[in-house]
């Protein structure tokens, strides 16, 4: 993984402004990348003349499809999306083919547009955990869990999960940090079976959480960091990409266990905006429950990492 550790780069460079992501801006790349990637054939749309300036389709093709004028399309990729409806955005969506994670982050930036005549604050997605939510994250004995927030901080974790994610909890910067440890960490390569998937889902669900919360100070550093320091970051962060994050598989190298494949879910925490609770769970009767069982053992008689205490602070705005 190549890195860097030169002069950051020039405020809007990477989506950013003073430190804060640019909305405008990201509504014009977002709009503009998610065009580029559509063809005519897959719009259901004749090709007209020869050969083709553009990647994708044309703002007219997509003001067409959308059922509004060219001129108020070019308003909206321009970055400007203050006043457009529920019906307008819902047909956008459609038009460029959104899926679900994708219409939500349209939403999200339509969302925070319209507030741009509000008096800005900077927020931060630092949080704490109330003493029922640790009591229960202990009670889960057999399965790892842990608790982060929307930027991937692991705010807690039980033993199991701390056991799994052990070299994330031993980094130096606190709290432990997903997406700095995937990018940062030479490590991340081996216990990541699958790290491209894993890199670019980590950068997906960034992008998204920056679109709801774009004055999050603390995101926007983490941002900035690791464009400065990581080039698999800058490209990733480019794409646009967006998604949701909220069950699945993961396939890690564990250096107790070896392989490992987990299912995993994540819940919402309703009295903490913006916290998760992930749930990684083995398939019964398989290698890898037993691995996992033996990772417990194993964390039963070693040393845990220390952990970051999380102290009384605000949670993110939702």
């Amino acid at each position: 993984m190549r890195t860097g550790t030169g002069r950051p780069p020039p405020n809007g460079r990477f989506g950013l402004s003073l430190g804060i992501v640019d909305n405008r801006q990201e509504i014009r790349e977002f709009l503009t990348s998610r065009r580029a990637r559509i063809t005519p054939e897959q719009a259901g749309l004749p090709i007209v003349g020869g050969h083709r300036q553009v990647n994708g389709l044309r703002r007219e093709e997509v003001a067409l499809l959308t059922g509004v004028s060219v001129d108020y399309y070019i308003r909206l990729e321009r970055g400007n999306l203050a006043g457009a409806s529920d019906s307008v955005l819902d047909a956008l969506a459609r038009a460029l083919q959104l899926d679900d994670a994708e219409r939500e982050h349209l939403f999200d930036l339509a969302r925070i547009d319209n507030a741009a005549r509000l008096p800005k604050r900077a927020t931060t997605s630092r949080s704490r955990i109330k003493p029922v939510v640790a009591q229960v994250l202990d009670a889960i004995t057999d399965a790892a869990a842990d608790i982060r927030n929307q930027r991937g901080d692991i705010i807690a974790a039980n033993k199991l999960g701390t056991a799994l994610y052990d070299e994330i909890h031993a980094e130096t910067i606190q709290p432990p940090n997903v997406a700095r440890y995937t990018f940062l960490n030479p490590k991340a390569r081996d216990f990541f079976n699958d790290w491209d998937r894993a890199a670019t889902d980590v950068v997906a669900v960034l992008r998204a959480t920056a679109g709801r919360n774009p004055y999050d100070k603390a995101l926007s550093d983490l941002v900035g960091e690791l464009s400065t320091r990581s080039e698999e970051f800058r490209i990733r962060w480019a794409a646009h990409n967006v998604r949701r994050h909220t069950s699945g598989s993961k396939r890690m190298h564990h250096h107790i266990v070896g392989d490992i494949e987990l299912n995993y879910q994540s819940f919402d925490l309703p009295d903490a905006p913006g916290l998760r609770l992930n749930v990684f769970t083995a398939q019964p009767d398989t290698p890898h429950q037993h691995a996992l069982r033996f990772l417990a053992s194993w964390a039963d008689t070693t040393p845990a990492p220390a952990q970051h205490a999380p102290t009384p602070q605000d949670t993110p705005e939702s």
